[in-house]
């Protein structure tokens, strides 16, 4: 089954399926956001950029298409996107 969801007044929208285990399909328009994990993810960018500030760091990090990052579930973490950007978020 296939599942849509919007955050952020409609500048974050993916498409949730299962495939080897949950994931989400989506894309980001500029700005800022912060995100919080239930489960742990992987973050692979597809296309664009994102800037990324993980839990328990002050440093941003860019992360372009083709990158990955994870993050533990229970956390927090920043996004700075300055172009519309794709991604793929694996959950385990």
């Amino acid at each position: 089954m296939i599942t849509t969801n919007d955050y952020f007044d409609g500048k974050v929208k993916s498409l949730g399926f299962e495939s080897d285990g949950k994931k989400t399909l989506g894309v980001m328009e500029p700005g800022e956001y912060t995100f919080d994990t239930s489960m742990h993810e992987t973050m692979q960018v597809v296309s664009g950029t994102l800037t990324v500030r993980l839990p328990d760091s002050q440093e941003w990090v860019d992360y372009n298409a083709g990158d990955s990052f994870e993050v533990e579930a229970g956390k927090e973490f920043d996004l700075k996107v300055a172009v519309p950007t794709g991604y793929l978020c694996s959950y385990a």
